[in-house]
């Protein structure tokens, strides 16, 4: 395909597109499986404590992977590893499909984690290469909001499709769509490959080797995603027994202030790519944006809120969140020496499975020992850390980027 007649603005959008079509994918992957768990349960004769492992194993293999994953982007290419993650879906959920037995299964999440561990790599990779900087934050707008879409299909598709052909059908199914979709991305290649005079322009610092890893922007980075998928699963994955058994509500109420929040959350990563194409302090956006959802959440926390109240304050904090994600990306990208982009951003994100893994054991211990009410407050003292972490950054990065006229 000759992509030399298209307008530099019409090929930065190809590329965001396809780049967030794979982002949704990785996320609808890593969701299709769960949703099945009740159609998969009598059928294996296992607990749902045994299918939650599944979930384990493919969040702990894609964490452990990711900075691997953006060594191997870094010397192969984006879009290489972005095929490669694609590819390894297929193999998995085909595999899934198939599975005459539960440890098969565990196999596979291994095999579907190594999968989804190249994408946020390669994904930024691709982005940072090919599209224009000062479309980058709308660009990363549209991958986060993508990643959320992907979430939000995985119950509405693979749903119909147990009840109309069992889950065995239902995974193979889901293998189908991804081999189809990796020949879908692999004839559009050349759209995603690197577009070098404005990867030349862009800012970069001069370390480089495994070295920038340990380096004070990308540690502090690290921590931010840590703390902020902490937060995030305090919200997410307890919020419906914290809001039903310390703050009151009943079970209707809060599955509304849950979605209200992942609402809001979407609908910031949408402002917050307008708001990160119209500044340079991306760091003070972010920062910014997790201060507010801090506050709504301390409010939360002090109990003074009636529950309206309460729904109202968790849905701007979700909004106010998303406002931060795409200055976020942007933030990370400034601490990224160039030709380091996928080991940086592999190792950064892997603080999200960091977090989203070790937060539970705590959230957990309040509920079971009654204490409830000290969610919340964990919740807005993590952000309020990563508050911190994220504004500071770039006061430790200025005499690593060379200034550009």
């Amino acid at each position: 395909m000759n992509t030399a007649s298209i307008t530099p603005a019409r090929r930065d959008i190809r590329v965001i597109s396809l780049v967030g079509l794979a982002h949704g994918l990785s996320h609808f992957y890593a969701l299709s499986l769960p949703v099945l768990f009740v159609f998969m349960k009598d059928d294996l004769g296992v607990s749902f404590t045994e299918l939650g492992f599944l979930v384990t194993v493919f969040y702990a293999t894609s964490g452990f992977s990711q900075t691997v994953a953006g060594f191997a982007t870094d010397h192969f290419g984006g879009p290489r590893m972005l095929f490669t993650g694609l590819a390894l879906f297929a193999l998995a959920y085909l595999l899934m499909g198939m599975a005459p037995n539960y440890w098969t299964l565990v196999g596979c999440a291994v095999i579907s984690g190594l999968g989804n561990s190249v994408f946020h790599p390669a994904d930024f990779s691709i982005l940072n290469s090919a599209v224009d900087p000062k479309r980058l934050g709308y660009a990363f707008s549209a991958h986060g909001f993508t990643g959320n879409l992907g979430f939000m299909l995985a119950p509405v598709i693979m749903g119909p499709l147990a009840h109309a052909f069992g889950w065995h059908g239902a995974l193979t199914i889901g293998g189908v769509g991804a081999a189809l979709a990796l020949a879908f991305m692999v004839m559009q290649r050349e759209f995603l490959a690197p577009v070098e005079k404005i990867e030349a322009a862009a800012p970069a610092p001069t370390a480089a080797g495994a070295a920038v890893l340990f380096t004070m922007p990308v540690l502090m980075c690290f921590g931010f995603f840590l703390l902020l998928a902490a937060g995030i699963t305090g919200v997410q994955s307890f919020g419906s027994a914290t809001f039903t058994t310390a703050l009151h509500m009943t079970r209707e109420t809060a599955l509304a202030t849950l979605t209200g929040f992942l609402g809001g959350g979407t609908a910031g990563i949408a402002a917050g790519g307008w708001a990160a194409g119209r500044t340079e302090r991306h760091e003070i956006v972010a920062g910014a944006g997790m201060a507010g959802s801090c506050a709504m959440v301390f409010l939360v926390a002090t109990g003074v809120l009636p529950i309206p109240g309460i729904v109202v304050a968790l849905a701007i904090a979700g909004f106010l969140s998303g406002i931060a994600q795409p200055s976020r990306d942007m933030v990370i990208r400034k601490a990224a020496p160039r030709g380091s982009t996928g080991k940086v951003y592999g190792f950064v994100y892997s603080g999200l499975d960091a977090g989203s893994s070790s937060a539970p054991l705590l959230f957990g211990y309040l509920l079971d020992h009654h204490h409830g009410d000290a969610v919340m407050w964990c919740v807005a003292a993590f952000w309020g850390l990563a508050m911190f972490t994220i504004a500071t950054v770039q006061q430790r990065v200025p005499q690593a980027i060379p200034k550009t006229a």
